[in-house]
């Protein structure tokens, strides 16, 4: 597990899967996301096991945070196409629960997972995707220190138009470890 004040990321479990599955139906989550379709369980099923046979660097993990000393699982984080050679890794994260938006969790589980990345896998650059009607998002990687690296102009079609896609990354070297 991956802790920090209130907030920690650990393994997902097989019951996980239908609140993911609630969540990715949700037009409104999958938006951020690069998903289109709504998703079956079987589909979720399938996902998960392909994901166990994952590297453990790679598999998803479970946000979690404590209400009122109980653990509630709000979203999932992960780093992908881990590159050991260049020391690199794609960030994903997805804060599913809505009711949990706009309160700092998703900057909050970058900087844990960050932390991760660059005191414990040893990374040195840690890179993501973010479309640009998703200004919350770029906000929450701008505050863990992510800086614009490039913009692939109309790379996706979302409701009804060309939206651009930006890469933004981070290096060890720029990153700041804060708790907050």
């Amino acid at each position: 597990m991956i802790v920090g004040q209130g907030i920690r990321l650990r393994a997902i479990e097989r019951e996980d899967l239908p609140r993911f599955v609630a969540w990715m139906n949700d037009p409104e989550v999958r938006q951020g996301l690069n998903l289109i379709y709504p998703l079956s369980m079987a589909q979720e099923e399938r996902w998960f096991e392909q994901m166990l046979q994952r590297h453990p660097a790679e598999q998803v993990l479970g946000i979690e945070v404590e209400i009122g000393g109980v653990w509630t699982l709000i979203g999932t984080c992960g780093l992908h196409n881990v590159d050991w050679v260049n020391r690199q890794a794609e960030l994903g994260i997805s804060i599913g629960d809505k009711a949990f938006w706009n309160r700092g969790y998703g900057r909050r589980a970058v900087g844990l997972l960050l932390r991760h990345a660059f005191n414990t896998l040893n990374l040195n650059r840690v890179y993501l995707r973010v479309y640009e009607t998703n200004p919350r998002a770029i906000r929450a990687y701008e505050h863990a220190g992510f800086t614009l690296e490039g913009r692939l102009r109309q790379a996706r079609f979302q409701n009804g138009r060309y939206v651009d896609e930006l890469i933004m990354s981070v290096l060890r070297s720029e990153w700041q470890d804060v708790e907050d």
